[in-house]
């Protein structure tokens, strides 16, 4: 079939069968829905395929007064001619170049249209002589064209009206769709809302493109919640939302808090297989990592790979913050290394989600890393992000590490040191025992404007404790009471650990504080210490007592450090007696394991005196087991002493058993495969224990 091509490039806006020609990508097709096409979350139209995805019935001829006289051509002359058209055949490739010529003439005439128009004044009489000017007639599809590449959201309206009552269309819906558009680039929901009033009062019914719009502008301004209410009223219009806009509805529920709904079309979007963008997969990561759903955080991650979706920058932060809260610093690794070969650059919040990561996770080295990489890249830090790095070293030990870190922090003059800086700098020398660092940081904390806070004082009453000066600790404690700060559980432990340090003669200037912070706790301690005669029973109904007055975060801490007290005074009665305690209220459970190949002792989270007690007890069990009952042992004992050190300790529970099972010349050796376990025979058990009966030993 042939056909003729206008030799004007206007003439394909009014005679059909080219312009049919033009939108087809093949001879029978037929051009797209305006709506079906149309997708909220996507940039706006640039590309010239506009004229394919309008509704505007561009198939239908034009009517009689529209169309403009040809000039005839003379058969002569290539200006002129008897005949309108000049005759290609459809299938050259001419006839493509033409198509393509003619339509690219058109449409970059009518975006330098819209471009006239942004640079206009806000004004009727400006906005019409514009149009006027534009130097040929205007058609319905030109106006979704200009206005869809308009940005002025001032003049858009005037324009808008204009073309309405110029071109009287026969679909004024998608010229107000198209301006809706315009406030969307601007990020004016309001403009946009406004506008959709003015339709409703001109009678023209909104469809799934307008509401649509609204949406995705809603989002783009940072208000989910009323993207939702415009989601909510497109059944009262009769408008059924497609799986596009379905899906965006999932990231602004998530960001309305309505999380439930969120994740019901996440469900529904999975199993009718919508297409999900980027953003709303971060807003999924974003709700799982707020519920403390972190492995949904690492499934909804998985799942975008599996479907192909790349996930952005934002999204690979957002993972990693999440991380960080769920303290898998090794996952976090992993996620860092994903997005480096991916070829993203990490960004400041890549690198503050990696410090607060590693930071809780106390990964220190790995921390620091990230730390000295931001300040190569000129990148800086936030008070927020110092003090995390701060409070790391100081549960760590990493005393230079953290004056380095002061320093620069002092220095960097975006941020000064807080409260917390100096806190945990405090804490930090006073594990180390450090005593005039400490001072230096506390007056250097007051110079600063700061009061100490109970946290630091007791860390301050620590670092005395540690280097035995007790009348400064007592002078700490007085100075708590005169600011009128109540003592804590945590304060009146540290007092009790600073008990388990001091010499025995010193002991009783710390009774008196104690018993002022804590009376339960101070008649407890002042029965081992004073060795006061009692009453069968009485011991362990205040000790009873007290345990049920703390809390069960500090309830251990309390009980390892009396044993500690009782095993310094060399009180292994009493220390037995409280060990039972903590059994009976579970404080102590797990310590014993029994199967049919091996029995153990577990010690990994007891102090010194408390792991000693506990050999004790076990020993005396397993000589009750063989000698007197004849209970047969399994092949393999064990003690597990874990494989760690204190921090701020060059010993760790494993080194100091050691030397403690050979002044015993008890047969349990480290095993080499077992590290923190020592192992021994049964046979070498019986053995050991035979002798130890019969010299008559009766106590580890």
């Amino acid at each position: 079939m042939s056909f003729h091509l206008s030799s004007s490039p206007s003439s394909l806006l009014h005679d059909p069968y080219p312009l049919c020609n033009l939108l087809s990508v093949h001879p029978k097709s037929t051009p797209r829905s305006f709506f079906c096409s149309y997708n909220p979350n996507s940039p706006p139209f640039n590309s010239k395929n506009l004229l394919q995805t309008s509704h505007v019935s561009i198939q239908e001829a034009l009517p009689q007064e529209t169309q403009i006289e040809k000039p005839k051509l003379d058969a002569n002359s290539p200006g002129s001619g008897s005949k309108r058209y000049a005759w290609v055949n459809p299938k050259s490739p001419r006839a493509s170049q033409l198509r393509r010529k003619s339509y690219d003439s058109r449409y970059s005439s009518l975006v330098k249209l819209a471009e006239s128009l942004d640079a206009c004044p806000p004004n009727e009489a400006y906005v019409s002589d514009v149009i006027a000017k534009f130097g040929s007639k205007l058609f319905e599809q030109d106006a979704v064209v200009t206005l869809n590449n308009m940005t002025n959201p001032e003049t858009a309206p005037l324009v808008l009206n204009n073309l309405l009552e110029t071109l009287k269309p026969s679909r004024e819906v998608i010229l107000y769709n198209v301006t809706m558009k315009v406030f969307r680039k601007s990020k004016d929901l309001e403009k946009s809302e406004k506008l959709f009033e003015e339709m409703l009062q001109r009678g023209v019914k909104p469809d799934n493109a307008t509401f649509t719009t609204l949406i995705s502008c809603a989002r783009q301004c940072g208000l989910p919640k009323r993207a939702v209410e415009w989601f909510e009223k497109m059944p009262s219009f009769g408008c059924e939302p497609d799986n596009v806009t379905l899906a965006a509805m999932i990231d602004a529920y998530g960001r309305a808090d309505n999380v439930e709904m969120a994740l019901s079309l996440y469900d529904r979007a999975r199993t009718e297989k919508w297409r999900i963008d980027p953003v709303t997969f971060s807003t999924l990561i974003r709700i799982y990592g707020f519920s403390g759903n972190y492995d949904g955080c690492l499934n909804i991650y998985e799942e975008m790979k599996s479907l192909g979706v790349k996930p952005n920058l934002v999204i690979y932060n957002r993972l990693l913050d999440s991380m960080g809260k769920a303290k898998r610093p090794w996952q976090a690794t992993i996620i860092h290394k994903d997005l480096i070969s991916n070829g993203f650059e990490p960004n400041w919040s890549t690198y503050a989600a990696l410090i607060r990561a590693y930071g809780r996770a106390r990964y220190g080295d790995d921390a620091l890393i990230i730390y000295r990489q931001m300040k190569e890249k000129g990148l800086e830090l936030t008070v927020i992000l110092y003090n995390t790095l701060l409070s790391m070293c100081a549960d760590i030990g990493y005393v230079d590490e953290a004056f380095e870190i002061f320093q620069d922090m002092k220095s960097s003059g975006s941020c000064d040191p807080d409260s917390w800086t100096f806190s945990s700098l405090i804490t930090l020398y006073s594990c180390c025992g450090r005593v005039s660092e400490a001072e230096a940081a506390l007056r250097e904390m007051r110079e600063a404007g700061f009061q100490p806070t109970l946290f630091v004082l007791t860390s301050l009453i620590q670092c005395y404790g540690k280097a035995k000066q007790v009348d400064d600790v007592v002078r700490t404690f007085e100075q708590v009471l005169e600011l009128g700060i109540e003592p804590d559980d945590r304060f009146c432990g540290c007092l009790l650990n600073v008990m388990t340090q001091t010499p025995k003669e010193e002991i009783g200037k710390l009774i008196g504080c104690v018993e002022k912070a804590k009376p339960k706790l101070g008649r407890v301690v002042k029965m081992l210490v004073e060795e006061e005669n009692c009453e069968e029973g009485v011991f362990k109904k205040e000790a009873s007592e007290l345990i049920d007055s703390i809390g069960s975060d500090v309830n251990k801490a309390y009980l390892n450090c009396l044993i500690d007290l009782c095993v310094n005074l060399n009180k292994l009665e009493k220390a037995c007696e409280i060990l039972q305690l903590g059994l009976e209220y579970d404080i102590y459970s797990g310590l014993q394991s029994k199967s049919a190949t091996q029995w153990s002792l577990h010690l990994k989270s007891l102090s010194l005196g408390a792991a000693l007690t506990a050999l004790h007890v076990w020993i005396n069990d397993l000589s009750e087991a063989a000698l007197t009952s004849g209970e047969e042992f399994p092949p393999l004992l064990g003690i597990n002493t874990g494989h760690g050190k204190h921090k701020y300790s060059d010993k760790g529970l494993a080194a100091v058993f050691e030397s403690h099972l050979k002044e015993l010349n008890a047969p349990f050796h480290e095993a080499p495969d077992k590290v923190g376990w020592f192992l021994t025979t049964s046979v070498a058990a019986k053995t050991w224990l035979e002798s130890r009966r019969s010299s008559g030993e009766v106590s580890a």
